[in-house]
């Protein structure tokens, strides 16, 4: 009985993972006793939606510098080491940029589109998934502006103490390309 629910639960952790940034790095995440929260945003250079995004994801990554890991994934089918480098030079990006080639994170994490964000509480467990803010309101639907703080509620949500905002609505944008 104790093997079968040791199995059980071997099967639902969720794996730590090692990811390789483009300036050669590696970095450790989903570990289940973490020292800070990690925001992993998904982006790609294929999707005009992630180029409506790209400053408030660098807004992101300065407000919250050392308060919890961020870190801007390129999980696309279609990228490479070249074209995520040149993706991080034009969009100045201010976190580091990893590559999921093998799409591991993209799968344990259960994203699809990018943009997405999914921040990561330190015990390894989702606490919050889905979009930026409002700017997109569909896949074609863009506002002059955004009217929510969908990330960053949660953001400051994790780091004091507070459940996640509910409900979680989804990202849109692009189809992350599989292999």
């Amino acid at each position: 009985m104790r093997l079968l629910l040791f199995l059980l639960l071997a099967t639902f952790a969720r794996a730590e993972l090692t990811l390789t940034a483009i300036d050669g790095t590696q970095h450790a995440l989903l570990a289940e006793k973490a020292a800070q929260p990690a925001l992993c945003i998904f982006v790609s250079p294929f999707c005009s939606t992630t180029k409506a995004f790209v400053k408030e994801i660098n807004q992101i990554a300065d407000d919250y510098s050392g308060k919890l890991a961020i870190y801007i994934i390129e999980s696309d089918s279609e990228i490479t080491r070249e074209v995520a480098m040149e993706h991080a030079t034009l969009s100045e990006f201010k976190a580091p940029v990893l590559l999921d080639l093998d799409q591991k994170l993209m799968q344990q994490l259960k994203a699809t589109l990018t943009p997405e964000s999914v921040l990561v509480g330190t015990d390894g467990k989702t606490f919050y998934q889905g979009r930026i803010n409002d700017l997109y309101l569909g896949p074609t639907k863009r506002q002059r502006a955004a009217t929510t703080r969908d990330l960053r509620d949660a953001i400051d949500a994790i780091l004091t103490g507070k459940p996640a905002p509910q409900p979680q609505e989804p990202a849109q944008g692009c189809k992350i390309g599989k292999k």
